[in-house]
């Protein structure tokens, strides 16, 4: 089963709490709409740019790019 990371980017000096922060609320609406085989964390890229991550069976990458309006995607590979 192919999977994509969907991904918001977060820059500034307070990046990483609000990383943390949208990375919860992702984890709540994978909870609540029942999406099986999800991720859902942060990572830092540099010290002013964090970003929060859902990863997701591909199938359902269209729909929840157009309602989740994540920055970009990529594949994700484990």
């Amino acid at each position: 089963m192919e999977r994509v990371k969907l991904i918001w980017d977060f820059k500034g000096p307070n990046a990483e709490p609000i990383a943390a922060h949208h990375a919860k609320h992702l984890e709540e609406f994978a909870a609540s709409e029942g999406l099986q085989n999800t991720l859902c964390e942060t990572q830092k890229v540099s010290e002013m740019h964090h970003i929060a991550y859902l990863v997701v069976e591909r199938n359902y990458m269209n729909d929840l790019r157009e309602r989740l309006k994540p920055n970009r995607g990529q594949l994700y590979t484990e």
